[in-house]
């Protein structure tokens, strides 16, 4: 376990003036592009992610996780007020949170809004605190078999939950891992698919990629479908009574059962990676109304339904670490992003993390509160002027934020080499999202592609080329069978649950013309 010494070292770190500053630089800049719809906090984490190459880990890591703990707080904004989410896992606040709105009460919502995000996300925080380090040493138990098992079982589910089909998440998946074998062999440094371009023996610049797929080619998409139409600004009713400007304590206390609930859930989903925000959003918000005594207040307006949603997708920010922490295992798009944060800081995730770097990880756990605290009070005042910015141009915001993604990639791969990559893997990411292929999944195999290759050399050594020696690695014969499970089951999940298309008629009816029109 961590020595206590460790403990108060990393989070006497966090609370360096350093730190706090680029926490709450983070913070003020998701909660901003959290509310402008069409952003979001990983288009700008993948933006900000080479400019962290200049910076500590502490503070680098510090910046994104306020930019994501941000984002999850503004996306509401513009949910709320204009019925338009900032960010997917919105979605389900704008249920009650647009009603509550158009009666006249939006910084009511807000402030629900606000309170209940906080409040998840702190709860999720400290069960990663408690559980990350104890994980941990139960994951350096496992040997490369086991680990390679474990991955395995990673990318089955990360292919099944994200996106719409089984089938093409695995393929993601497969060009993720394809992607990632360009440069050198991990194993033996043998040069693979250079094709002459020495600038590749290193393999594809990780920030290049994650910028061309996730930031570039949404910012792409999003000036190609632009209409020049400016949203109206929001006006705020005057000469309110307080009590429909405020959350009073008896509220947000009345909600008490409803927040822990959605924390619960939040953290149960961020937990297993593949699962995301927006499935702990809406189910959240499903379970509080099948167990509310009056289910028809719903989707009226409800501050029940806001604290519902809120706790509960921004409890997933803190359990999503927890298997990126513990195992070196990004669920997300967002933890992905860090992942790549810590790669570029020569840092490898996963549970020597607590051994090797323990005085930074309680240093991220320090600066992760921090981020809670500066969240409220960053929110609770600037709830009016996001309000006011969500109606910038589109054409301002995205084209300025394709300039911060070309001098990003410059400045984090030396040269116009990485652009140029950037702008290839951009053209395959508007592929992907063209063809309905998720490009989350094929983000996260790619940045696990080195440790999977190498975990899969490892253990084909340990069982000298034969499967039945797997008969000596219980653990990894229960994940390979967990992950045939998971495959099929997802796969026969969303067969169901696809729309069923109404059978055609193979004649059209003759119409009698002297039938009357009420037996017509």
């Amino acid at each position: 376990m961590t020595d206590f010494s460790v403990i108060l070292a990393g989070f006497s770190d966090a609370l360096t003036l350093t730190n706090m500053l680029y926490v709450i630089a983070g913070v003020i800049v998701g909660q901003f592009v959290g509310a402008m719809p069409g952003i979001g906090p990983v288009m700008t984490m993948a933006i900000a992610v080479p400019f962290t190459f200049v910076l500590n880990p502490l503070p680098a890591i510090g910046l994104l996780i306020g930019i994501n703990k941000g984002g999850l707080v503004g996306g509401a904004i513009p949910a709320i007020l204009i019925n338009t989410p900032g960010t997917p896992d919105a979605a389900a606040t704008a249920i009650d949170g647009h009603p509550l709105s158009k009666k006249g009460k939006p910084l009511k919502a807000l402030k629900m809004a606000l309170y209940s995000s906080v409040t998840g996300d702190t709860f999720s925080d400290i069960v990663l605190i408690t559980v990350a380090a104890p994980l941990a040493v139960i994951a350096l138990k496992m040997g490369p078999v086991e680990v390679f098992a474990l991955m395995v079982f990673a990318f089955s589910l990360i292919s099944g939950l994200i996106g719409a089909s089984v089938t093409r998440g695995i393929i993601a998946t497969a060009l993720g891992l394809l992607a990632a074998t360009v440069g050198l062999d991990p194993e033996h440094s043998t040069p693979r698919f250079l094709f002459g371009f020495y600038d590749l023996y290193d393999g594809f610049p990780i920030a290049a990629v994650a910028i061309g797929t996730l930031a570039f080619a949404e910012i792409i998409r999003r000036l190609i479908s632009m209409t020049g139409e400016i949203r109206p600004a929001v006006n705020f009713p005057k000469d309110q009574p307080r009590e429909d400007k405020r959350i009073s304590f008896k509220e947000y206390w009345s909600c008490k059962f409803v927040l822990l609930r959605g924390a619960l859930i939040g953290t149960g989903i961020g937990a297993v990676p593949g699962m995301g925000s927006t499935a702990a959003a809406f189910m959240s918000y499903a379970s509080t109304k099948q167990s509310s005594a009056q289910p028809e207040k719903f989707g009226k307006g409800d501050i029940r339904g806001i604290a519902a949603t809120e706790s509960a997708n921004s409890s997933v920010a803190g359990a999503d670490m927890m298997p990126l922490l513990t195992l070196g295992l990004p669920g997300s798009a967002s933890s992905a992003m860090l992942i790549g944060a810590f790669l570029i800081q020569g840092i490898q995730p996963g549970p020597l993390l607590f051994e090797s770097q323990g005085q930074l990880v309680y240093g991220l756990f320090g600066a992760m509160l921090m981020a809670n605290l500066c969240n409220f009070i960053i929110g609770l005042f600037g709830l009016r002027i996001w309000a006011k910015l969500i109606t910038a141009p589109e054409s301002l915001i995205f084209s300025a934020a394709m300039v911060f993604c070309v001098a990003g990639v410059y400045l984090a791969t030396g040269g116009i080499f990485g652009v140029y990559i950037m702008l290839i893997f951009a053209l395959i990411g508007l592929v992907m999202t063209a063809l309905n292929y998720p490009v989350v999944v094929f983000i996260i195999a790619f940045f696990l592609a080195p440790r999977f290759e190498l975990a899969l050399g490892q253990s084909a050594a340990i069982l000298r080329g034969d499967p039945l020696r797997l008969v000596n690695h219980p653990v990894a014969l229960v994940l390979f069978g967990m992950s045939v499970f998971a495959v099929y089951w997802l796969n026969i999940r969303k067969k169901n649950n696809k729309p069923k298309q109404p059978k055609e008629s193979k004649s059209e009816p003759e119409f009698n013309e002297n039938l009357q029109p009420e037996e017509a």
